[in-house]
Formats: structure tokens, C-alpha cells, sequence
């Protein structure tokens, strides 16, 4: 296990203060109001502590939990994926032993049954250094135990993200990355309405392009949003920021997915 500390504090700490998922999109409908707005005093004590694990390894993959606002999970990408129950004072490996691989590259929380978690094995932030992961893993109660749910026998090294559908935990998107360095058909977006049982390819490339991120609307889940990274055995530096548009070397439109 890695010995590097947990980088995304800061995006754990506004999952806990929100209580919801850090999925694009998922935002109160509340109007703001000018008759409280926060005063800049207070503003500008607010800091971001670490609140650890120091021993959690380095994260691309962060979630809160709707209606549960001291719960979050993360996944290391050296280190399996880690859960807290008290707002960050005490962190908990939660698929240590139950999975084949320790790179957990992407995370997702159902907002209608926060039992049910996915997680995407690999780290599609290409760097010097990094871990393929074995495809897509399920737990039903809450990161207790968990199922392996598609996407292995080596056929993919890395899973970007994930969005589960606002209303319905068994309509799940992820967005494929593929292999690393080598030409792979399963690349793009997939989707199952099943919980995982079964998987449907959504929205395809070529297979040297892989699928980096995806937003749906929450208003209407039918909308969705995906960001393509073209990729190739000669050019293997693609940015971080690759997982929130586009890519270094080339970058898709955004397309509206199928129902």
C-alpha cells in the first residue's frame, strides 16, 4: 500500500459540508437568498484542514452521501477504496481483501438507495506512474462486501467515472477508458440497466479513443455529457485535466446520450 498522503481534502470537506455526491450537476435547487448572504469576515477564517488518512495513498476518486453528511468515501489509486462515517475523524479500507486490484479510480454513491456504491478500478490520470485496474465493482450495503459487476479479464485498464442515475441505482453511465497503450474495442461509454448485470455501449469512438468524464442532468437524466481522449502507443501524456473536458492532444464534442 502506498505511503503517500490523501491529495483531494478539499473536495472530501465540501462533499461533508453539502451532504451529496460530488457528481457534475448536483447542486441545490434552492434559490439564494440576499437577505442572509455569509459574512466576508467569516469567509475568510474558513480554511481546509487535512483530515487524513496520512497513510491513504494518493486520490482521483471522492464522494459524499445524500442525506448522510458525515459519511464519504475515496479511493486511493494505490490503496483500495476507504470510507468514513464521522466526517473524516476516522478512516476505514473497506474493499481490502474483496478486490483484485488496489487502484480505485472512480467512486459513485446512488442518491435514492445510498446502500448501493459503485467503484471503477484503474487510474485514468496518466502519469509516470500507474495502476490498471480489473473493471467495475458493486456493493449493495454500503461498502460492507462487494461484487465484481463487468469489465475484466484484462480487458480494460482503467474505468474514468461514474454517474448513477438520480432516481434508479440500477441505471448506471461509466465512462470507459480502456487500455493504457494498446488498441481496445471496449473504450467510450456504457451503460446497464440492471445494476450491472448487463452492459450496453452508448457511445463509441474509435478504439483509440476512451471515455475521461461524463455529466447528467439531474433535471432531465436522459441528458448526459461526455468527454473523449484520443490516445496512442507514441503519445501517452494526457493532462489531469483531461478528466474534467478534454484531453492534450485532442478532445471530442459533447454529446447527448440515449435514453
Amino acid at each position: 500500500m502506498t505511503t503517500r498522503t490523501f491529495l483531494s481534502i478539499p473536495l472530501a470537506a465540501a462533499a461533508f459540508a453539502a451532504g451529496l455526491s460530488l457528481d457534475l450537476g448536483a447542486r441545490s435547487t434552492q434559490a439564494p437568498t440576499a437577505a442572509s448572504p455569509l459574512d466576508p469576515v467569516v469567509l475568510k477564517s474558513y480554511q481546509w484542514p487535512s483530515i487524513g488518512p496520512a497513510r491513504g495513498g494518493r486520490s482521483i476518486a471522492v464522494t459524499g452521501v445524500k442525506g448522510r453528511p458525515k459519511e464519504a468515501y475515496f479511493g486511493a489509486v494505490g490503496g483500495g477504496l476507504w470510507k468514513t462515517t464521522d466526517a473524516g475523524e476516522n478512516w476505514t479500507p473497506v474493499t481490502d481483501g474483496q478486490i483484485r486490484s488496489a487502484s480505485v479510480g472512480a467512486v459513485a454513491v446512488s442518491e435514492s438507495n445510498p446502500d448501493v456504491v459503485y467503484i471503477g478500478m484503474g487510474e485514468s490520470c496518466i502519469r509516470g506512474n500507474i495502476m490498471p485496474g480489473d473493471g467495475m465493482y458493486k456493493s449493495t450495503d454500503a461498502g460492507k462486501t462487494w461484487t465484481h459487476i463487468g469489465f475484466g479479464n484484462d480487458s480494460v485498464d482503467a474505468i474514468s467515472k461514474i454517474r448513477v442515475h438520480p432516481a434508479n441505482p440500477d441505471v448506471v453511465f461509466v465512462a470507459v477508458f480502456g487500455k493504457y497503450g494498446l488498441n481496445s474495442e471496449e473504450r467510450g461509454v456504457f451503460k446497464t440497466t440492471d445494476g450491472g448485470k448487463t452492459w450496453k455501449k452508448v457511445l463509441y469512438r474509435d478504439n483509440k479513443t476512451g471515455a475521461v468524464d461524463i455529466a447528467l442532468d439531474r433535471k432531465n437524466p436522459n441528458t448526459l455529457f461526455a468527454a473523449m481522449c484520443r490516445r496512442t502507443a507514441s503519445n501517452t501524456r494526457c493532462r489531469a485535466a483531461a478528466r474534467a473536458a478534454a484531453c492534450s492532444n485532442r478532445a471530442t464534442a459533447a454529446r447527448r446520450g440515449p435514453s
